[in-house]
């Protein structure tokens, strides 16, 4: 099982938990989800780029030569906190949710085109995920999410 480190490595997690995926890429870990592929392959996708394979198949988990990180809870903030407590936080923005990209930041006149006009209208901070291109900005669940990243990260 990997040590903490002051950065966390980057993670491939497996079909059983796309929501910790896309809750650990808030937190603002590297983390690959893959739902599509045989435990041969995650092996071998995992092995060839640094990743710390992520699941619940005690099997996969416990495979020689295969850093990963083997998951007991069904519950979503139990499994956050296992990441964090096992790899440490991930001391990196938050990460695009669907696609896992990184972030660039958008001036109000960049973002004009590429969000409706209310939110254009009404909002000074946009960023644009390099993969999927999508465009977010702090809207009502803004302070929430906050929030949360806050307590988990304590």
């Amino acid at each position: 099982m990997p040590k903490p480190q002051a950065k966390a490595p980057p993670l491939l997690i497996d079909a059983m938990l796309g929501t910790l995926a896309r809750r650990l890429r808030w937190l603002g870990y590297d983390a690959e989800y893959r739902n599509d592929l045989p435990d041969e392959e995650m092996i071998a996708i995992a092995n060839e780029s640094g990743r710390v394979l992520v699941t619940r198949d005690r099997v996969l988990a416990g495979r020689r030569g295969l850093s990963s990180l083997f998951i007991v809870s069904q519950e979503l903030e139990e499994q956050v906190q296992a990441v964090v407590d096992t790899l440490g936080l991930a001391h990196a923005p938050a990460r695009c949710t669907a696609c896992n990209g990184d972030l660039d930041p958008l001036t109000v006149q960049q973002a004009m085109p590429l969000v409706p006009p209310y939110v254009a209208r009404t909002q000074t901070e946009f960023v644009q995920y390099r993969r999927c291109a999508r465009v977010y900005w702090p809207g009502s669940h803004w302070p929430a999410l906050q929030a949360w990243r806050q307590i988990s990260q304590e």
